[in-house]
């Protein structure tokens, strides 16, 4: 892999990976309105299952560390939402109320599990990458890309930087250090430090990253 491509997803690789650090976090339970919880629980499954399969259909182990990350964010959840639930149940009735809201829980971890069952495809696949080459000929990849502090995009707006009209690139995805903003619109604002994730082909890759590493005053 040249360092071109290896660069292009995550920069330098991590000795132990954030999802596993976080794995073995003890549970806490954090007191949060059920929207929120299924609110990030849809999110998540939304773009969990993107990333899976861009992991597979491109060989990247660093997307795939992503959606692992991610697997855990939703056991956590998972949890939290049975606890809450655990607690406002003092009657049958109640019971019954809060049994659709697990059940939906349940689903969308069942989803996160499938996605991570995806990309460990990566680790037993010994014949080479096969869905790589079957479909090698896609337009568009996922890539992962970290705001530099020298660049202009610090503290702008998604839409003020005209980021998919210059670069094609959509930005589907934000992880600023352990929170997530999903779906970006135009009026959030990106901050140094920030990893992006984002839609798009190769030429607009290069544009992009060049600006968001302080390479470019401005996107053209």
């Amino acid at each position: 892999m040249t360092e071109q491509k290896r660069r292009k997803i995550f920069g330098r690789p991590q000795r132990t990976p954030k999802w596993k650090k976080e794995e073995f976090h003890e549970l806490e339970y954090e007191p949060t309105s059920v929207k929120e919880l299924l609110t990030e629980m849809k999110d998540i499954s939304e773009l969990i299952i993107d990333l899976a399969y861009s992991a597979i259909l491109f060989n990247n182990q660093e997307i795939a560390e992503e959606v692992k990350y991610l697997e855990v964010r939703m056991d956590k959840l998972n949890y939290d939402i049975r606890m809450m639930a655990m607690m406002a149940a003092r009657t049958k009735e109640d019971a019954e109320e809060l049994a659709g809201i697990l059940q939906v829980a349940e689903a969308a971890e069942s989803i996160s599990n499938a996605a991570g069952d995806i990309v460990n495809l990566l680790s037993k696949d010994k014949s080479g990458p096969i869905l790589p080459k079957i479909l090698k000929q896609a337009d568009e990849e996922l890539f992962r890309i970290k705001v530099s502090l020298a660049s202009e995009a610090c503290d702008k707006k998604i839409g003020n930087l005209k980021v998919e009209s210059e670069t094609g690139m959509r930005i589907i995805a934000i992880r600023r250090e352990e929170c997530w903003i999903y779906n970006p619109q135009s009026d959030t604002t990106i901050k140094a430090e920030d990893w992006l994730i984002v839609r798009g082909t190769d030429e607009g890759y290069t544009e992009l990253n060049k600006f968001l590493q302080g390479k470019l005053r401005a996107l053209e």
